[in-house]
């Protein structure tokens, strides 16, 4: 180790995809995205600092006829004090990290010698990403190396979205190796000095579910913005024919833009942007609308989810007659992203991000340093963005007024409107450009170098189990709510145990109402969240959607049809569309008046093959065949490998039925909609709470043995 000023020696280890100093090749592959340029720009950073003697960003070399023959160079020179050092391990050939795995100790062994070679270890040891966070840790057991690691993206998040995608758990593993995937993060926890992370949200909700997850290891350094290409206006931005382009169906072209840029996905959130406009005359009066999501040539050419998103957007467009008033044009190019927000900045408008939820939030670094206000969700990043640059408002995302206030009081208050631009573009120097990240990232290293600061590690306690071996799933009315004290408990329970537990919510409330009932009654996000009555399921901690289970749902589903038999049928009253949802019609219900029976049976003479349940003696869905509450425990079940012997299940309602039937540990709390559940009174595997609401799942918990035994008494008394 050599700690004179300016001599420090960093080695940062990426090993997976196409590195180079320049030009790089992002987007080629899943492989060259987002953590190549994190890598390559922070090795430069580093190296601009006079504290800096040497930086070796190490991969992999790659001599293959299909890529660019920079990555068979075994040095590649960027500056004095800079090289990308090229390692040979397996196949000559490019090849995707998930192939990668059983060269990791080839690639540790020839690290190892060209440090031994050239006579002089690095100071410290930065991997980045799990292949590498392996090999950084054998490094630092061989060398004595402090390590310091960076996931980027973590296996066990990752898995959640590949089940999302419908790939099985086997076929999981047999493509992504998520299993070794984990064992190598769990082990770059257990080495590493310092964790470094991007937000306080990605350690609260990712890494938290590691064994080896230390409080006191993370850091939270969020990574830097290219202040060379997001700047403030030059102030002939209106000039450029992207202006002209932007603005074509605006009546009044120089009004300042309320800008909002994003990829065309539910979990955006765009709509409520639209709804908090259309609900605003002074808005409209006082602003354009431009709203930039994707690339486009017919909506009807784009997957599913986006058809949707654009469906909804152009009905809530001409619900409050906004044309003229709100442009979304259909292409752009990537390099043309810093000029909409200097277009935006030049008139004067704000950046909007309503979405539901918001790991990081780079769109909001980049507004800033354009020089606009943001208005942003109060989800993740964008808490940690606005604290650090002052530059704006956080909004409650699932409701629309509070993002037309916060609109308001900037567009109609120029001083402030100044002052938060002003702020926004120092903050992102201080805080969110490559040099500030720099320097904190130096602040946090040098003391482990001097080893005057050392992690003490807390105990821990390896599981048996690599993934959680149960769940609990439980409604939201009348179930998780209604007694505050006991919830409360109910969630510091769920969180002592989520490394062992999955929570899931079953609901018949449509997702954007789930949350707002949650965030009303502080609820954590659960890591799966099953609403519309089972029609839809999404996954913590991004709100990923199951597109495997919309996929099995629409199975003769023919919404239209079933509008037209039952819109009129005396009796039900159509709910509000807020209600509604692509895969479940919801109607109000007297069950005195009406015989849900006969509703069935016309249905099936119609030749509707559906679901139909209702709820709370009030409520009727109609849902298609495949989906309910019950269907997708099974299913979820089933991906996620958790036997149903080990699913706890709580219900208060008729929808609940299907849930709480079968193998599943189940439990009626006991509220005002006991009777719905009463034929289920003969059944031996369904426990009756004597206590209402969370103090019902509690007490049923507490008799399942839930977090030990975890089974029904009645069969471990047998079994003695």
């Amino acid at each position: 180790m050599n700690e004179s000023k300016g001599n420090l020696y960093i080695a940062l280890l990426s090993i997976h995809g196409l590195i180079r100093g320049s030009n790089l090749e992002l987007g080629r592959d899943a492989d060259t995205g987002g953590q190549i340029l994190y890598v390559v720009e922070l090795a430069k950073a580093l190296a601009s600092q006079p504290e800096v003697g040497k930086v070796d960003l190490i991969t992999r070399r790659v001599v293959d006829s299909n890529v660019d023959e920079d990555y068979a160079q075994a040095i590649e020179i960027i500056s004095d004090k800079l090289r990308i050092v090229r390692i040979e391990a397996g196949p000559e050939e490019y090849i995707f990290k998930e192939q990668l795995w059983d060269y990791m100790d080839v690639f540790v062994d020839n690290v190892a010698t060209m440090f031994n070679q050239s006579n002089r270890l690095p100071d410290i040891i930065h991997s980045h990403y799990a292949d590498a966070g392996y090999v950084g840790a054998r490094l630092t057991s061989l060398l004595g190396v402090p390590l310091i690691h960076t996931g980027h993206s973590l296996g066990r998040v990752k898995r959640h979205s590949l089940l999302a995608s419908g790939l099985s758990s086997a076929d999981t593993e047999a493509s992504y190796n998520i299993a070794r995937r984990i064992e190598a993060e769990e082990l770059a926890l257990a080495t590493a000095e310092r964790v470094i992370t991007s937000t306080h949200q990605e350690i609260e909700e990712q890494y938290e579910l590691y064994d080896y997850y230390q409080p006191n290891q993370m850091r939270v350094i969020p990574p830097g913005t290219d202040l060379t290409k997001f700047m403030p206006p030059k102030g002939n931005e209106l000039e450029s024919p992207l202006f002209d382009k932007m603005t074509y169906h605006l009546k009044n072209a120089n009004k300042p833009i309320i800008l909002a840029l994003s990829r065309p996905d539910k979990r955006k959130n765009i709509a409520a942007l639209i709804d908090a406009y259309g609900q605003s005359p002074r808005l409209q009066e006082i602003a354009n609308l431009l709203i930039v999501a994707g690339n486009r040539d017919d909506i009807d050419d784009l997957e599913d989810g986006a058809q949707e998103v654009f469906h909804e957007l152009l009905v809530a467009i001409d619900r409050y007659d906004i044309y003229g008033k709100v442009s979304m044009p259909k292409h752009h190019r990537r390099e043309q992203v810093a000029l909409f927000y200097r277009i935006a900045a030049n008139l004067g408008g704000v950046f909007v991000n309503p979405a539901l939820t918001e790991p990081f939030g780079l769109t909001l670094i980049e507004a800033a340093a354009s020089g606009l206000p943001i208005v942003a969700t109060e989800d993740g990043g964008p808490k940690d963005i606005i604290g650090n640059c002052q530059n704006g408002f956080l909004i409650n995302p699932l409701e629309p007024e509070t993002i037309s206030d916060a609109l308001l009081r900037l567009l109609c208050d120029k001083k402030l409107w100044q002052k938060f631009s002003e702020q926004g573009i120092k903050g992102v120097r201080e805080h969110y450009s490559w040099q500030a990240h720099a320097k904190r990232y130096l602040e946090l290293v040098q003391p482990i170098v001097e080893r005057s600061e050392q992690l003490v590690r807390e105990p821990v306690k390896s599981r048996t189990a690599l993934y959680s071996d149960r769940a609990i799933v439980s409604d939201l009315d009348q179930n998780l709510l209604g007694d505050t004290e006991a919830l409360q408990e109910l969630i510091s329970l769920l969180r002592k145990h989520r490394k062992s537990t999955k929570f899931a919510i079953a609901t018949g409330r449509r997702l954007d109402s789930a949350l707002k009932i949650m965030k009303q009654y502080k609820i954590p996000e659960p890591d799966i969240l099953i609403t519309s009555g089972g029609a839809e399921i999404n996954y913590a901690p991004k709100l990923a959607p199951d597109i495997a289970w919309e996929k099995h749902i629409d199975y003769h589903w023919a919404a239209h049809k079933i509008r037209k038999i039952l819109d009129n049928y005396p009796g039900l009253e159509k709910q509000p569309k807020t209600e509604q949802s692509r895969f479940k019609l919801s109607y109000y219900i007297n069950t005195e008046s009406v015989d849900i029976e006969e509703i069935k049976s016309l249905l099936h003479q119609e030749e509707q093959s559906v679901h139909v349940q209702v709820a709370f003696e009030q409520y009727l869905d109609v849902l298609p065949l495949r989906a309910s509450k019950g269907q997708a425990l099974r299913y979820i079940a089933d991906r996620w490998q958790i036997p149903l012997e080990r699913i706890f299940v709580a219900g208060g309602s008729g929808a609940d039925e299907d849930m709480m039937r079968g193998n599943t540990l189940a439990a009626v709390v006991a509220n005002r909609h006991y009777e719905e559940l009463s034929q289920l009174l003969e059944l031996e595997r369904i426990y009756f709470a004597q206590k209402k609401f969370a103090a019902g799942i509690l007490e049923a918990l507490d008799y399942y043995d839930f977090f030990n035994q975890c089974k029904d008494p009645k069969e471990v008394n047998l079994n003695e």
